[in-house]
């Protein structure tokens, strides 16, 4: 059966590393899934992507922010979980529409429901069906990120903490809207522990 499965959760709290390690426990146990990434996932919204992450675009208009989101997430639709979803498989994506309304309506202060509005129009009503919020304080996140030389160090990285803090709050806001999709993973604990917890989520939402 199709699943759409999105990763959430602020900068350095392991998400994507779960994530890879889901994939390859899923591909084991002879699951058809395929797993991506916003911004991002095909060649357009790649180079969407390396425009909104540049270091050297610091003076990217939150509003231009955005829009620019909302798009790559269009192409990534499009042409890759749309199609995946049809043909009844897994999906996993590092980063979703909940991304967008954590850090640019939260910390970019343009409102989680006017954020919302843009996407709704890009996505056509598209939600996941499991998101997973991996939580972290910003300053574990910031820690685990500085003692991992492998790292992108993007744009978003370079913010003040309160920005951070206020990610975090409008990840648990955005919890509580949706509690239906939501579960809250407890990003703190040895990896192989919450490697466990999610694959254990996903595999009670699938007997559903």
């Amino acid at each position: 059966m199709s699943l759409f499965i999105t990763f959430e959760g602020g900068e350095g709290c392991g998400k994507s590393t779960v994530m890879r390690l889901i994939a390859e426990r899923l591909s084991k146990d002879g699951f058809e899934y395929i797993t991506s990434r916003e911004p991002g996932g095909t060649p357009i919204a790649e180079e969407i992507r390396n425009v909104i992450l540049d270091k050297k675009n610091t003076a990217m208009d939150p509003r231009t922010e955005a829009l620019l989101y909302a798009a790559s997430r269009r192409q990534h639709l499009v042409e890759k979980i749309w199609p995946a979803l049809k043909e009844g498989k897994l999906v996993l994506c590092d980063r979703y529409l909940d991304s967008s309304l954590a850090y640019q309506g939260g910390a970019r202060n343009l409102g989680i429901d006017e954020v919302l509005a843009v996407n709704s129009f890009a996505t056509e009503g598209t939600f996941p069906d499991l998101t997973l919020l991996f939580d972290l304080t910003p300053e574990q996140g910031m820690e685990r990120i500085a003692k991992n030389a492998n790292r992108e160090v993007n744009r978003l990285d370079l913010e003040k903490n309160e920005f951070h803090k206020t990610v975090r709050a409008s990840f648990h806001e955005l919890a509580k809207r949706y509690q239906d999709r939501y579960v809250i993973i407890d990003a703190s604990k040895p990896l192989d522990a919450v490697v466990e917890d999610v694959y254990n989520v996903i595999m009670s939402r699938l007997k559903k």
